[in-house]
């Protein structure tokens, strides 16, 4: 009997939210100390943070969300923070420079939509490309 794909894949949909759930709060923690402890403007503060959560999230996802998956780690980390992480810190800085350097808004406001904004796509690419299943050509 073969597994329902909408089955694993919402399975896998919620595993990653509550790995980006926990990310989050290590992102805003980090933010909050790189800012308000250490007093770093707000971009470098965030650039650093996010980069704090994708290392978080990386590890979490590879035992946890996608830990069916086998994949080498090391190129996985690199695809996972060529992709993702790129994208993360990028997205982050663009919305926090809008939201926050144009819009006034709070910056940990601003940064918990910017989360929001990039998960879908970041799950997308993380499911398949990032961690995708190895076919049998690959594993060849």
């Amino acid at each position: 009997m073969t597994a329902n794909p909408w089955r694993s894949r919402a399975t896998r949909w919620l595993k990653f939210n509550l790995v980006g759930g926990i990310g989050i709060a290590v992102q805003l923690l980090t933010l909050v100390a790189l800012k308000n402890r250490l007093h770093l403007d707000y971009l470098i503060a965030t650039a650093l943070a996010v980069e704090t959560a994708v290392l978080h999230n990386f590890l979490w996802h590879e035992r946890f969300t996608w830990a069916d998956r086998a994949g080498a780690g090391f190129t996985r980390f690199l695809k996972f923070n060529l992709t993702t992480g790129l994208f993360s810190v990028a997205g982050n800085l663009a919305w926090m420079k809008l939201l926050v350097g144009i819009g006034g808004l709070n910056y940990l406001l601003a940064n918990g939509v910017t989360i929001t904004a990039c998960s879908v796509i970041n799950f997308l690419v993380s499911d398949g490309f990032v961690f995708a299943e190895r076919t049998q050509t690959q594993s060849m």
